[in-house]
């Protein structure tokens, strides 16, 4: 089987050759964009043969019409207006996009990073350092919470529609980059910072959840859309109905694990490594008995083995990575 039939083939419910398997990073601040970015992807694919390409999305939603381009108080939620989604941050995006396809067109399977409205309202209540790390877990009293929090309890209109003008953009930049020729979008959620006491009861469904669905509406005529559930969930059921093909989690240190959902959930699993722990602490020898216990915990259930969230590539051992590679061949 080539890359693009062994992904398909557990996309279709069929068991492979040998499981499809990826894992991604960000790459330094200087390769988010133009030729540098494109030279990242192109050297982390064909360092370790992966069967499908996440592209990385370093660019960021575009603080458009924002002072200094931060939301520093409720009254700036409204400078938001809805963007056609190729302007900007979105056009470098489009453009790393169409170089990628333009290269690897029928070779495999790529599809790009979008984040939802939550967790871009999130990122934009402050200054943007240029480096992005794998994903701090629990409840860790970071401030950009507590600035959501309080222009929901001060101003909640003024932050629906924001977070609605958000999905309305995103949907505009999700439609361009299927244009591009990504196969679908990998869509990240996290459920950790919005159902929490001080946001209500059912935070979540009432907030979030309409502008994910309109987002995933728009990305339906993609073959590969992942859905993406980050962090340490609140409430996972409620992502198993997505309109995905397939959901990556973190099973290791998020939960629940693969053999708790393998029995009910319809879209396709990929997870199965510990992108905090062993692949940054462990052995190659310990990182190929956890792909192996993944698909033990699989069973009769063809998945595409993966980390459940980026990895900080200075800490975990290319030896561990490519023992992965090796493991399932």
């Amino acid at each position: 089987m080539n890359k693009i039939e062994r992904l398909d083939a557990v996309l279709e419910g069929r068991r492979p050759d040998r499981p499809p398997v990826s894992f991604w990073y960000h790459f330094d601040a200087a390769c988010a964009s133009g030729k540098a970015a494109v030279e990242a992807h192109v050297r982390h694919m064909e360092t370790y043969d992966l069967d499908f390409l996440k592209i990385m999305d370093d660019n960021r939603y575009p603080r458009i019409g924002l002072q200094y381009g931060v939301i520093s108080k409720a009254t700036d939620l409204e400078k938001l207006t809805v963007l056609e989604g190729n302007e900007d941050r979105f056009a470098l995006q489009l453009e790393l996009i169409d170089a990628l396809v333009q290269r690897y067109r029928n070779e495999f399977r790529m599809i790009t990073t979008v984040f939802n409205p939550w967790t871009v309202l999130r990122q934009m209540t402050s200054s943007e350092s240029g480096r992005h790390l794998p994903p701090v877990i629990g409840q860790t009293g970071d401030p950009r919470d507590a600035a959501l929090f309080g222009f929901l309890r001060e101003a909640p209109e003024a932050f629906s529609r924001a977070l609605d003008v958000i999905a309305q953009s995103t949907v505009n930049f999700v439609r361009n980059c299927l244009d591009a020729g990504v196969d679908g979008i990998f869509f990240s959620v996290r459920d950790d910072w919005v159902d929490t006491p001080e946001n209500g009861e059912g935070a979540y469904d009432r907030l979030v959840k309409p502008g994910d669905l309109k987002i995933l509406e728009a990305a339906r005529p993609g073959a590969f859309n992942v859905l993406h559930v980050c962090g340490e969930p609140v409430n996972f059921k409620r992502f198993g109905n997505y309109p995905v093909q397939v959901v990556n989690w973190a099973d290791r240190y998020g939960g629940p694990t693969i053999a708790s959902v393998s029995g009910w959930m319809k879209p396709v699993i990929c997870a199965g490594l510990d992108n905090l722990g062993t692949l940054a602490s462990g052995s190659p020898e310990d990182c190929e008995r956890e792909a192996a216990d993944a698909l033990q915990q699989a069973g009769d259930r063809p998945i595409i083995l993966a980390p459940g969230c980026t990895f900080d590539p200075a800490s975990v051992p290319e030896e561990n990575l490519h023992a992965i590679r090796r493991f399932v061949e």
